[in-house]
């Protein structure tokens, strides 16, 4: 009996690989995390096409773009105090049935005005699977007695950072095959994808404790908890408990608020420099270069390669303040480039820039996610989540406006010259930020 029982004891499920986050958890979370990165980019390359249509310029069409970032910055932290308070799986499923809706609007708007309609409606919808998931996460962690496996966050961060990468080209694609409105229209099988897992895998909701210092009223005989947290042995509680937490994670002490609110900042200046260089690249790339919407998707390919490796290089690296320094340097390294670009410039150059503006987002996405993670209070990771998510959101309003007063009406060398002096000096706003940071030199991941 003693050899049976040893294996059983050996089994500690502080040890054991993302017990508890396995695929039935995972799978409706990376999902659902996809829809709102690929809906703010895979429409860059489908500008053009829609501005066409319907009689519009740069100035017009960056009413899609401004519609869904304000819609996401305000739906992002609203979804995830929803999501802490009312239980992350409503918050989830509601989320996709609004993507649904606002695909089918935009794949049949009969006019421009009907398409930014589609686009509040996807914005909204989207917005509550990021938070909705660090909500469902913190709860298992709960369950569990550990924090997120730093692979399970990886994985997170790379299903938002690769689908925002891969939206370019994804969009190109649709474009020339489909026409704009297939941009819209791929929503629809997406969300009832991830509905149709997410219904009976996702851990129902649990109602919260009624006071603090007594056993959860939802406390079932098996000891699983509210939220879908297991409470272990109920037992007489005389103070709030916390899992153990390895470095990195949500620690028994709660960092200062100005040092979330730094990550807030460092993750909006960073995006900020992405999203000019994205959306101002690939219009570019068609208007002055001659691209075609596919060949602009191309060209911009390594910058999704490059986002998505980085992604999980940053998930395995244990430092958060060299990633970052080096994701600024990067950007200042690509707008180095973009500063000095002609319609002549070879392809060669054209690439390697596209690159440069990728490493970032993806070290830039795993450092910042894991600083929220480990910053903000435990009972308020999805709205710390979704805050995040505001700081990047409202970033990319603001790069919108900056394309509008770069560009005018349609883009130019000059304009794109412009844009990249404005990305070069946030980047060495960005370094000299993220290294004089005294909470990122303090924090490490495991």
């Amino acid at each position: 009996m003693k050899a049976l029982r040893a294996p059983l004891r050996a089994r500690d499920p502080a040890t054991a690989p993302d017990r508890g986050f396995g695929a039935r958890l995972m799978t409706p979370l990376l999902l659902g995390a996809v829809l709102n990165p690929l809906n703010s980019t895979m429409i860059a390359t489908g500008l053009v096409a829609i501005g066409r249509d319907f009689g519009t310029g740069p100035s017009g069409t960056a009413w899609l773009l401004s519609s869904l970032y304000l819609t996401s910055a305000v739906g992002q932290p609203v979804m995830g105090r929803l999501a802490d308070s009312l239980g992350p799986r409503r918050v989830f499923l509601a989320g996709l049935a609004v993507v649904c809706a606002g695909g089918l609007l935009g794949t049949f708007a009969p006019a421009f005005a009907w398409l930014i309609a589609a686009r509040v409606l996807l914005g909204l919808g989207t917005s509550a699977a990021y938070p909705a998931a660090m909500a469902m996460l913190r709860a298992e962690s709960l369950r569990t007695g550990r924090p997120a496996p730093r692979p399970v966050m990886g994985r997170l961060s790379l299903a938002a950072l690769g689908s925002a990468a891969l939206g370019p080209t994804l969009g190109g694609l649709l474009t020339a095959t489909t026409g704009w409105r297939g941009i819209f229209a791929v929503n629809v099988p997406l969300a009832l994808l991830a509905l149709a897992v997410a219904l009976p895998w996702l851990p129902h909701d649990r109602r919260r404790p009624a006071a603090a210092g007594t056993a959860p009223a939802s406390t079932a005989p098996d000891g699983t908890g509210p939220d879908g947290g297991d409470t272990g042995p109920v037992r007489p509680r005389q103070g709030p408990v916390r899992p153990q937490q390895p470095s990195g994670g949500p620690s028994a002490t709660t960092p200062p608020r100005g040092a979330l609110l730094r990550t807030y900042l460092r993750h909006g200046l960073t995006y900020l420099a992405i999203y000019c260089a994205l959306y101002g690249y690939a219009q570019w790339l068609e208007e002055a270069r001659g691209c075609t919407s596919v060949q602009a998707g191309l060209v911009m390919l390594p910058m999704s390669l490059a986002a998505a490796a980085c992604s999980l290089l940053g998930a395995r690296t244990k430092g958060l303040r060299a990633p970052l320094t080096t994701a600024a340097a990067l950007l200042a390294a690509g707008s180095g480039i973009l500063v000095t670009a002609t319609g002549g410039t070879p392809l060669a150059a054209l690439l390697i820039a596209s690159a440069l503006f990728g490493i970032p987002q993806g070290l830039a996405s795993t450092g910042n996610q894991a600083a929220v993670y480990a910053q903000a209070p435990p009972d308020r990771v999805g709205s710390a989540a979704g805050l995040q998510r505001t700081a990047q959101y409202t970033s990319a309003m603001a790069a919108t406006g900056l394309l509008a007063l770069c560009f005018g009406q349609q883009a130019s060398d000059a304009g794109l010259h412009r844009l990249a002096a404005v990305t070069g000096a946030l980047s060495l706003l960005l370094i000299a930020l993220t290294a004089t940071d005294r909470a990122l030199r303090a924090r490490t991941r495991t």
